[in-house]
């Protein structure tokens, strides 16, 4: 398993932000549904927000990278960025939960 994490540069509480929300709450299912997805969850800092996606293989993560909704989402997305994004694909080493 896999592990993408993506900080996008985009400013909560402010109007960019509020509609980076509604984005993602629009496209969060299609998302999840992606072959191979696991889980998808939104953070926010004080300045940014970060992705993290869990999937079962990067083949899976490239899929759903070529599918059409990373096609409508990421464009939209990258329209309310203040800077330049980073993204990190991780190894799943150990995964705890209570």
């Amino acid at each position: 398993m896999i592990v993408r994490i993506v900080q996008l540069p985009i400013q909560p509480d402010t109007s960019n932000g509020a509609e980076f929300e509604e984005l993602f709450q629009t496209y969060k299912s299609a998302i999840l549904g992606a072959e191979g997805c696991q889980q998808v969850q939104l953070l926010a800092s004080n300045n940014c927000y970060f992705t993290y996606s869990w999937w079962t293989s990067e083949y899976d993560l490239n899929a759903y990278r070529d599918s059409p909704t990373f096609g409508v989402v990421w464009p939209k997305t990258k329209a309310l960025f203040s800077g330049k994004p980073q993204a990190w694909t991780c190894n799943s080493i150990a995964h705890m939960t209570k």
